[in-house]
């Protein structure tokens, strides 16, 4: 097995309750945080790592996705008649030349490990990184999946992404337990799906980012139906704890849960306060409050 990473997930057949009526008849992966959709601050991230295959696995309302990241020759021969030279640049940077989709329908809301199962014939026998659009991370430097990509690459070990969170919200998460007690990664001993606070391991919360060997696919074979009655990456992931050294990897980034109100606000407004322009409107909303 190579360690070179070419390949991604994107498992977008979610359904978004979390945002209704927002998201009856609209992807939540297509809700805009500024100018741009989720999914393509989650597509732009996995490209500046160097991935070129893109597997998105789908479900219904979903075709606005596939819609996104296709040529609109009208509209593109709109935007070039008017001479909106920065728009046409702007929608044809969408996807590089160099980057493929693909596009692979989950045929039931069975769970994340399901939805990532359904992309297996895609991924055959290479590692690949998984990335949830719902967790936007913003980062300064390289972005979260180029850093865990560049630790794969010299490693050859599975990662997950992981930060601390409040133990009040640990049924909310995947939670993890280091191997080594101290320190903020490294190698996992233990990770279990959604615990109450008073039966979690420790408060290192999984967040939606993750770099797997193929290997994970037998994993979840075998996985049966768990926390929801959905199959569960994360009950894939504690059985190849016995197959495979897996390591929480502690990112260096903000990480805005955008499948809730307050992460979509918080992520609209951090990014906002970033663009020299937005920032004054915001500026000035803030005097005048």
């Amino acid at each position: 097995m190579t360690n070179r990473v070419r390949k991604a997930v994107f498992p977008v057949a979610g359904l978004g309750t979390r945002l209704l009526p927002a998201t009856k008849a609209l992807a939540k992966e297509m809700l805009p945080v500024i100018d741009k959709p989720l999914i393509q601050y989650a597509v732009d991230e996995a490209v500046a790592a160097g991935i070129d295959h893109l597997v998105f696995v789908t479900g219904q309302t979903k075709k606005a996705i596939e819609d996104h990241f296709d040529r609109s020759a009208e509209l593109e021969a709109m935007l070039e008649a008017q001479g909106k030279t920065d728009l046409l640049a702007r929608i044809r940077a969408v996807l590089p030349p160099r980057v493929t989709c693909m596009y692979i329908r989950q045929p039931a809301p069975l769970g994340l490990g399901h939805a990532v199962l359904c992309a297996k014939p895609a991924i055959g026998d290479e590692p690949f990184a998984i990335l949830l659009p719902d967790d936007l991370i913003d980062c300064d430097g390289p972005g979260c999946t180029e850093q865990m990509v560049r630790c794969f690459e010299d490693s050859g070990h599975s990662l997950v992404a992981v930060q601390s969170v409040a133990r009040a919200e640990t049924g909310r998460y995947g939670i993890v337990r280091l191997k080594s007690p101290d320190g903020r990664g490294g190698p996992i001993g233990e990770i279990v799906e959604k615990p109450s606070p008073d039966r979690a391991p420790s408060t290192l919360g999984v967040v939606g980012r993750y770099v797997m060997s193929p290997g994970i696919f037998e994993a979840l074979e075998n996985t049966a139906p768990g926390s929801g009655g959905e199959i569960q990456l994360t009950d894939a992931i504690a059985a190849f704890l016995g197959e495979e050294t897996i390591g929480a990897f502690a990112f260096e980034g903000t990480r805005y849960d955008c499948g809730s109100r307050e992460g979509l606000l918080a992520a609209n407004v951090a990014l906002g306060l970033k663009d020299p322009e937005l920032r004054s409107v915001l500026q000035r909303l803030r005097d005048s409050s």
